[in-house]
């Protein structure tokens, strides 16, 4: 088959201050290029836009390189080999890559990963088989050491980490699995399909108040996907020797000021309380232990999993804006 000659690809065209515009992105036309020794070339299916791509538009040092400006965007993605001149990969695999964004990639074939082909919806390994499920069960068997018995409280919880966390957490033992979101619905969905023991709208009052009357015997370990007062509010919360585990602080991405920090981590010192960053990446080698017994998992049932799905490439950045807003269920998925 002929190959395209072009495909279209977001670039960054400025760095936003604050909340991002449309006007920080550009979707222009650029050459497809044949793929070379070992190579693939795929057309893009499936997009994931993800909170942490906030930071990279910020040009700052961090644990991943800022986006470049007028440079195509980058992130997870499926999509479909067109061409191949790498061994064990024919036109008609899925595999799952990092450079979304766009509607073609080449790439080096050892840069993917293969997507079976008896999968009836491949999004899922951008979701709860992908990197956000991966990052829940990282953060709880390798960060937390969850404990059979803890008692557990998730922010975030209605989205693609937090969902998968807690559900995580109860089957692996949890005594008590508590979630925030930010609406009544999502708050519904957490208790009657996820399983959480209870759960509170946080727009609803504040957290400090909330927290409280959801776990009133207190928390071994907090899932923190959000910073703020919901870290604030769960140090109070926190038993002795509990365990933080800093996933995200999604409510000061777009902060223009250095917002204001927990005004009570002096309790830390006397629950000797343990809080520790924690990168997806740096844990690979938990990764096919974590594939075979959260598919098992998902395969039965006792694991759900919930995807917002935006269509067309033309709507990328809105689709992240929106992750940024709290308007996804679960993983936010674009459809090309």
């Amino acid at each position: 088959m002929s190959l395209p000659a072009t495909g279209r690809s977001w670039h960054l065209a400025s760095r936003p201050h604050g909340t991002p515009v449309p006007e920080n992105f550009a979707l222009r036309e650029e050459p497809v290029r044949a793929p070379g020794e070992g190579e693939v070339l795929v057309r893009n299916t499936h997009l994931s836009v993800d909170p942490y791509m906030r930071g990279r538009m910020n040009d700052q040092k961090s644990y991943v390189p800022p986006f470049a400006l007028d440079q195509p965007m980058d992130g997870a993605a499926i999509g479909e080999v067109v061409a191949s001149e790498a061994e064990g990969l024919v036109p008609g695999d899925l595999v799952v890559h990092n450079l979304g964004w766009r509607e073609y990639a080449t790439l080096p074939a050892r840069y993917s990963g293969p997507v079976p082909r008896d999968t009836s919806r491949p999004s899922v390994y951008l979701g709860v088989l992908g990197m956000p499920g991966f990052t829940a069960w990282v953060g709880l068997r390798e960060i937390a050491g969850l404990r059979e018995g803890d008692a557990v409280f998730v922010s975030g919880a209605a989205g693609a980490v937090g969902s998968t966390a807690g559900q995580l957490a109860r089957l692996m033992g949890a005594s008590r699995v508590v979630g925030s979101a930010g609406s009544a619905a999502k708050v519904e969905l957490l208790t009657t399909e996820y399983g959480f023991d209870a759960a509170f709208d946080y727009r609803a009052a504040p957290v400090r108040e909330q927290l409280p009357e959801a776990a009133p015997d207190g928390i071994d370990v907090y899932f923190d996907n959000v910073g703020g007062d919901h870290l604030e509010a769960a140090l109070t919360a926190m038993r002795t020797h509990g365990r933080i585990v800093l996933c995200g602080m999604i409510a000061q991405y777009n902060a223009t000021e250095p917002p204001p920090g927990p005004n009570n981590l002096g309790l830390m010192v006397g629950k000797r309380l343990r809080a520790q960053g924690m990168i997806v990446t740096d844990h690979e080698a938990s990764r096919p232990e974590f594939q075979k017994q959260v598919t098992a998992w998902v395969e039965s049932g006792e694991l759900r999993y919930r995807e917002t799905v935006v269509e067309g490439l033309e709507n990328t950045p809105e689709a992240l804006l929106g992750v940024l807003r709290g308007d996804n269920t679960g993983k936010m998925i674009v459809r090309l």
